[in-house]
C-alpha cells in the first residue's frame, strides 16, 4: 500500500506519522499557493452555527503560522496571549498576525510575526502548504502556512504579546475523538464553536478551526 493512500494509525486510532512522511502527505494534499480570500466554501466560526447571517464583507486579513515540529512523536507550537491584550485576551493561538502591506504575502506575515512574538528564526522552518483562509467572527480572514520545524531552535517569547509558548501531539490534535463541540453565548445568541481541551490549556475557537481544517485536508480527503 502507498504509505499516503490512508494515515497510519495506532490502537487509539489517531494518525501515527514521522516528520519525513508528514512533509510528503502535506505537500501532497495542503494548498501549494496561498489560497484566494473569496473562497466562498472556505471555513469559519459559523460553520456549526448554520444560518448565521454575519456579513462576510471587509474582513482583515490576518496570516498565522501552524508549526508542526519534527520530534519523534510530532507535535505542535502554540502560544498562550497575554491577558492584557485589547483582543483575544488569554486565548491559545497560533504565532502570527495582521498582514501589513509591506508584507510579501501571508507566508511573509506569519514568518514575520512569528520572528516577532517568540524569535522562531526563519532556518528552522520549513514551509509545506498552505491551508484554506479562515473566517473569523471577530472579522479577520485568516490565511494559515503550515512548516515543518526542525528541532534545536530557543524560543524568547515577547512578554507585551506572549504569556507562554508550549507543545501538544500531533497525534492528539489529529484525532477527531478530541474535535469536542462546545457553546457559549456571546451577544445573547447561543453559539457552538470547536474546542480541543488539552491538559491546563482550553484551545477553542479559531484556533481550534483551524485544526480541525488541518485534520480534514490531511486525513479526511
Amino acid at each position: 500500500m502507498n504509505r499516503l493512500s490512508a494515515p497510519i494509525m495506532t490502537d487509539m486510532n489517531t494518525p501515527g506519522i514521522d516528520a519525513a512522511t508528514f512533509e510528503e502527505l502535506a505537500r501532497s494534499r495542503l494548498l501549494a499557493t496561498p489560497p484566494l480570500l473569496d473562497e466562498p466554501q472556505s471555513p469559519s466560526d459559523d460553520d456549526l452555527n448554520p444560518g448565521s447571517t454575519r456579513n462576510a464583507a471587509g474582513l482583515r486579513q490576518a496570516a498565522v503560522l501552524v508549526p508542526i515540529i519534527a520530534h519523534q512523536p510530532l507535535s505542535v507550537l502554540l502560544t498562550a496571549r497575554t491577558d492584557h491584550l485589547p483582543s483575544h485576551a488569554g486565548q491559545i493561538a497560533f504565532p502570527g498576525g495582521k498582514v501589513e502591506t509591506f508584507d510579501a504575502g501571508p507566508l511573509a506575515a506569519a514568518l514575520r510575526e512569528t520572528r516577532e512574538e517568540i524569535a522562531l528564526d526563519h532556518a528552522f522552518i520549513e514551509p509545506v502548504g498552505f491551508l484554506p483562509p479562515y473566517r473569523t467572527g471577530t472579522g479577520y480572514i485568516i490565511t494559515p502556512s503550515v512548516a515543518l520545524v526542525r528541532p534545536g531552535f530557543t524560543l524568547t517569547p515577547d512578554p507585551k504579546e506572549v504569556a507562554s509558548v508550549f507543545e501538544v501531539p500531533f497525534a492528539f490534535l489529529m484525532n477527531e475523538a478530541n474535535h469536542q463541540i462546545h457553546s457559549r453565548v456571546f451577544g445573547g445568541v447561543e453559539r457552538r464553536f470547536y474546542a480541543m481541551p488539552y491538559e491546563e490549556h482550553y484551545i477553542w475557537g479559531a484556533t481550534a478551526g483551524i485544526i480541525r481544517t488541518l485534520y480534514r485536508r490531511l486525513f479526511s480527503i
